[in-house]
């Protein structure tokens, strides 16, 4: 594969594979080859608007299609498990979009068949993958800000409640956790490691018995701290602010970040752009690409490992509220 366009195909054709296939079209070396979705009449407009040279009515034509390399999976939460298998069965590598799965059992069945017939299998966790979070990443391997002790990190928003829609409803993994909460978890995982010492956390439980609103703390081994929040009820922002013993980093808006700003211990302070006008999501686009070129099966910057003990994390968080989907 080395040197050729990368050929996608997207499974579902909703929001969030609207706003990848956009991208895509600023990837180098890809192309959306084709999409499936439920509705042929959906797949075909989604394809005509987005440059697809092909539309399904089905999630196994689609699968099916020898031309394509990787595919990316849009479908809700729920769905994750089965549509990810549907591909690697199909010997399609696969780029899910997140949360992974709902729990760590689906999430170790996935990757199991993926590692067992040496498939490319990727968590979609884009921030990783933007221009400001490589360079905050750069300057805490610099030492810019000295030992990193504290992480704050919160993705709220305010939004009515629907008990049919998929933010609400236990049927569709609903809630704040899923949704938004695995960006802070996944920031601080990436600055602390994947296994926190200590989990604690509380959540205020709507009416029907989604998480609205949780608050969590991780404490690391070597007593680094991690304040975390997430909501679908509260507009709490999404800013993360990161603090070492020799300055600070402030990134608005952490988990599309555009700027982040470094304050020095002596007060100075240096500024981070990116003046992108793509959403982002070409960066993970381009990543799974290369990795696809270099016969790679997983990623570095998100590892299936590491995807495995998020998902660890999330269930024993959700055990803490007592919260389980009905499907489990």
């Amino acid at each position: 594969m080395e040197n050729r366009t990368i050929k996608w195909g997207i499974l579902g054709a909703g929001w969030i594979a609207s706003q990848f296939a956009r991208d895509l079209a600023f990837a180098q070396d890809a192309e959306l080859s084709a999409v499936g979705s439920r509705s042929l009449e959906k797949a075909a407009e989604f394809a005509g608007k987005f440059g697809g040279k092909r539309a399904y009515g089905s999630y196994e034509e689609l699968v099916n299609d020898a031309e394509i390399d990787i595919i990316y999976v849009a479908t809700p939460h729920p769905s994750h498990k089965e549509h990810v298998l549907q591909c690697l069965r199909a010997g399609k590598a696969v780029l899910c979009e997140k949360p992974f799965t709902v729990n760590v059992k689906e999430a170790e069945e996935v990757v199991q068949y993926a590692r067992e017939n040496r498939i490319f299998l990727m968590e979609a966790m884009w921030t990783r993958f933007l221009p400001v979070i490589r360079k905050v990443r750069e300057w805490i391997e610099e030492g810019r800000i000295g030992d990193v002790r504290l992480l704050k990190a919160d993705f709220g928003f305010r939004t009515g409640v629907n008990p049919e829609g998929r933010l609400f409803k236990p049927a569709l993994a609903g809630g704040a956790l899923l949704d938004v909460g695995i960006y802070p978890l996944s920031f601080a995982s990436m600055l602390f490691g994947a296994k926190p010492k200590q989990i604690l956390s509380t959540a205020h439980l709507g009416e029907t018995g989604v998480d609205e609103e949780n608050s969590i703390l991780l404490s690391y081994e070597g007593g680094q701290t991690a304040l975390l929040s997430s909501a679908i009820r509260l507009n709490s922002g999404s800013d993360a602010y990161i603090m070492g013993t020799e300055g600070s980093i402030k990134i608005p808006s952490f988990f599309n970040a555009k700027s982040a700003t470094l304050v020095a211990a002596d007060g100075t302070e240096e500024t981070f752009s990116d003046d992108r006008t793509t959403l982002g999501y070409v960066y993970e686009a381009e990543a799974a690409g290369q990795y696809l070129r270099e016969g790679k099966l997983e990623s570095e910057v998100i590892s299936l490992d590491e995807t495995l003990q998020l998902m660890r994390i999330m269930d024993e968080i959700r055990g803490q509220w007592g919260l389980r989907y009905p499907f489990e």
